[in-house]
């Protein structure tokens, strides 16, 4: 028979050592108690893991030019359609008109989303707005408008961030300057509560708007290459940009690991089915860009 010493000095009601003899049965209790919470530990953990899955728990919900799986893209319905689903930011896409106006369209010309023809910069902004920019998704968003950046500002920035990116900035010099003034002069510079974030695929852009506005949070918008995206890039980006947001074909968990290791965050776009959105929500990103906001943070019961 061994004499087994139990240290009950951890106890405070107690403070003391106590020697006690143990025969087999007591030894062979003693291995049940540990293995059982040691199993019992394990399943608290395990639970605690599996409750997080399929969670946005701080990862930020982006709607992709509004839920634009739902209404007309880059429209006042389909930003309203991403309010309804507790969008945490909406996506909007920023050119410029003739006569200098920011509207909230993505291509350089109007086909593919209105019923208009020609190009954006050659249109004026009443022309531009003449247009029915919903009819194309379903009959039922027929007079639906290309919105004004102006528009856009006045009504969801108190309701939700805004992911900003300008399109094709080396069309219309000056653009970093007009958001920057649109902004400003809405106190959104300043203020940091509503959150705004200003993206393209333009790095030279960026970079300028970080020259305008330093306090700003930058977006770097990255193509899908088989090459991915380098040290050497993710070093250079640093230097003005707070995120990199990927083409979705490139994010693994070691580029989402360096990316948070160069102290920037990351949003890949764009998630447009379930499966995939189940398979982001597993990663370590800090929000997602999703035609279905709903995929991402579903509505409460």
């Amino acid at each position: 028979m061994r004499t087994l010493t139990i240290q009950l000095a951890n106890i405070p009601e107690l403070g003391y050592y106590k020697k006690t003899s143990l025969n087999g049965r007591d030894r062979f209790m003693e291995t049940i108690v540990i293995a059982a919470a040691v199993i019992i530990l394990a399943v608290i953990y395990f639970i605690k893991k599996i409750s997080h899955r399929g969670q946005a728990k701080s990862m930020l919900t982006i709607a992709h030019r509004g839920a634009s799986g739902y209404a007309p893209e880059n429209t006042l319905a389909s930003f309203d359609k991403a309010m309804d689903m507790k969008a945490d930011f909406i996506e909007i896409d920023l050119q410029l008109s003739k006569d200098g106006k920011l509207m909230v369209i993505h291509d350089d010309s109007v086909e593919r989303t209105t019923n208009g023809k020609g190009n954006v910069r050659d249109l004026t902004r009443r022309e531009l707005q003449a247009l029915d920019a919903g009819s194309w998704f379903d009959p039922v968003f027929a007079g639906e408008r290309i919105p004004t950046f102006d528009e856009v500002l006045d009504r969801y920035p108190q309701k939700c961030g805004l992911l900003i990116e300008l399109k094709s900035p080396a069309l219309y010099p000056g653009i970093e300057q007009k958001v920057y003034d649109a902004l400003a002069g809405r106190g959104l510079i300043e203020n940091r509560e509503p959150k705004i974030i200003v993206q393209s695929f333009d790095t030279n852009s960026m970079k300028l708007f970080h020259d305008i506005a330093p306090t700003v949070p930058i977006g770097v918008l990255v193509k899908f290459t088989p090459k991915g995206i380098s040290n050497a890039q993710l070093e250079e980006f640093k230097k003005y940009a707070n995120y990199v947001n990927p083409n979705k074909r490139l994010v693994t968990k070691k580029l989402i690991s360096r990316i948070h290791a160069h102290d920037m965050k990351i949003i890949p776009y764009t998630i447009r089915d379930r499966r995939s959105a189940n398979a982001f929500l597993q990663l370590d990103l800090d929000g997602i860009t999703t035609d279905f906001p709903d995929y991402i943070k579903p509505a409460k019961a």
